[in-house]
């Protein structure tokens, strides 16, 4: 078997580099969208937050049920499967 044995660490990668972006966590039951405000080793801090009910064709350029958060919320990033921002 061969394994990689170099490991080089990049900063201001994954969440970080998407801060003041809309993006969109695909996590183990929902679907979440919103700014992203804030990032730490634990969670992720999403401002007008919406969750994502059903998201219709992946070329549209809107989810198709997509439902308003009443205030920012906090994702646990153990269980966000995937994200990055959608277009």
């Amino acid at each position: 078997m061969k394994v990689l044995a170099t490991a080089v660490e990049v900063d201001e990668e994954g969440f970080e580099a998407l801060l003041g972006q809309t993006i969109t966590c695909f996590c183990a039951v929902y679907i979440y969208t919103g700014k992203l405000v804030g990032v730490n080793t634990t969670c992720i801090k999403l401002e007008s937050p919406k969750i994502v009910y059903e998201t219709g064709a992946f070329n549209e350029k809107s989810w198709k049920d997509a439902q308003a958060l009443p205030n920012e919320i906090y994702l646990q990033t153990a269980m966000i499967e995937s994200f990055g921002v959608v277009k």
